[in-house]
């Protein structure tokens, strides 16, 4: 059984690899992300680790090959790992980490618990990451976690629009997953308006969606 994640006075390490970790006690998560965002900006590194010993939970930031990887050490260990897109991505992951630790990232992005995975296509990372969830529960958190991310609500309040003004180009992994879901979950999508932006999903609203919608508006 996994340790739970205690907040409160807490001691990190910070590391690059070099042999010179920061080690850091501080009272709150907000503490902790202000030392680690000092620490992150003053260092030019390919890789950036946050361990937390008492709870068995670590970060890693690795702007060099644009993934994230949290681990959790317990009765059986587990480490998942996160194509990032944005590099301003890197920053909030921690602060996440410092509120939660491990289970503060579940809805941070697609975790794929192969490092290879990230090595394929958006589309079949997305596909792959939708054929993990397979019950409607998990399927309605996932397709909110995607629309809070770039939802909105059309005028008419009818429909949902998922990637508001992407590009068709945008967020590509995360689009063929909210696809695979929506039609696991029986969501009408419907053709989106001749002025919408090419990568907009739209979807008739649906009560299942309104209830879970509300906690990420």
């Amino acid at each position: 059984m996994a340790r739970p994640y205690n907040p409160g006075p807490k001691q990190f390490v910070f590391a690059v690899g070099d042999g010179n970790d920061q080690r850091v006690s501080v009272g709150d998560p907000q503490e902790a992300y202000v030392a680690f965002s000092a620490f992150f900006r003053e260092r030019h590194s390919g890789t950036y680790t946050i361990e937390d010993d008492s709870a068995g939970h670590s970060l890693v930031l690795m702007p060099g090959q644009g993934v994230i990887a949290r681990t959790e050490v317990a009765d059986t260990p587990r480490s998942e790992y996160l194509q990032v897109d944005r590099a301003n991505r890197y920053l909030p992951s921690a602060m996440l980490f410092f509120e939660n630790g491990y289970a503060g990232l579940d809805y941070f992005g697609q975790w794929f618990s192969d490092l290879a995975d990230l090595d394929a296509s958006p589309e079949t990372r997305g596909a792959t990451r939708a054929a993990t969830i397979t019950t409607e529960a998990a399927a309605i958190r996932e397709v909110a976690r995607i629309w809070g991310d770039s939802g909105a609500v059309d005028p008419s309040n009818e429909c949902y629009v998922f990637f508001d003004s992407h590009g068709v180009g945008d967020a590509r992994a995360e689009r063929a997953e909210l696809l695979k879901l929506i039609e696991f979950l029986g969501i009408e999508r419907v053709d989106a308006p001749a002025e919408a932006a090419e990568g907009e999903v739209w979807v008739r609203t649906d009560k299942r969606l309104d209830v879970e919608f509300e906690r990420w508006s």
